[in-house]
């Protein structure tokens, strides 16, 4: 069986983050829109969380086999720093991921039509005020430093059981945002805010961009955080492969 192009894989990588911004983030503005509440309540939350999970799995299962769907700048370059992708293909992925985010954040924007997008937002996230922004960015790098560190042993590492990856993956997530949630929203991922955000303000909603670098750094940074820490208690994994999902995928197929 053939390889995917890198012109398929780029295209797997924008489908998926599509998917993760358009069900995951755009449920953000769309349970403030059913429920009238600021959707950090706790059964908001946690309808919020399922909707990470959810997209996370289809896109894992989607896509997963043809590009390893990274979906996320942060496993990009995790998986860049480890030396598991090449420099060329990790700014194309992460290029491809954008464009999705920009397509999920429209999508959005389209299903919202009519019922005041330009308030409701697009998903995009902020630090909580009580918090600040250096307590922020301290939350993304803990969350998305487990988020990464669950990726490469679920999915990276060879050893892992197959067939779990996206479920695992999922709800990993899940947890985070609930515990993230309350005090940045829980992006875990670069691209997940900027499409939102970006776009938001495009259409004149409320947007956050002095705090855009807590979304950036941190999850970078704690996805570098993530991938290291397994690469020491993990060495013995050799795996080169293309994204998270392809390993635990292979053996069916991340």
């Amino acid at each position: 069986m053939s390889s995917p192009t890198l012109s398929q894989k780029l295209t797997a990588e924008a489908l998926g983050t599509a998917i993760l911004v358009f069900i995951g983030a755009g449920s953000v503005p769309l349970t403030v829109f059913l429920t009238g509440k600021n959707p950090f309540g706790s059964a908001e939350l946690s309808t919020i969380s399922f909707a990470f999970a959810f997209a996370i799995f289809a896109a894992v299962y989607s896509v997963g086999h043809i590009s390893g769907c990274h979906i996320n700048p942060a496993v990009t370059v995790a998986l860049w720093a480890t030396r598991k992708i090449d420099s060329q293909t990790a700014i194309s992925y992460i290029l491809a991921q954008l464009v999705g985010a920009f397509v999920g954040a429209g999508l959005t924007f389209v299903i919202l039509s009519g019922n005041d997008p330009k308030t409701l937002g697009l998903g995009a996230v902020s630090v909580n005020a009580n918090a600040g922004n250096l307590v922020g960015f301290l939350a993304e790098v803990i969350g998305t430093a487990i988020l990464v560190f669950t990726v490469f042993g679920a999915a990276v590492d060879g050893r892992a059981p197959a067939g779990f990856a996206g479920v695992v993956i999922g709800f990993i997530v899940y947890g985070i945002i609930i515990l993230v949630g309350p005090i940045t929203g829980a992006a875990l991922n670069p691209a997940r805010q900027i499409g939102p955000e970006i776009l938001g303000g495009l259409i004149g909603a409320t947007t956050h961009l002095d705090q855009l670098w807590v979304y950036i750094a941190g999850p970078i940074g704690g996805g570098l955080v993530g991938a290291f820490l397994y690469e020491f208690v993990g060495h013995h994994a050799t795996s080169t492969v293309p994204g998270p999902a392809t390993a635990e995928l292979a053996h069916a197929d991340a």
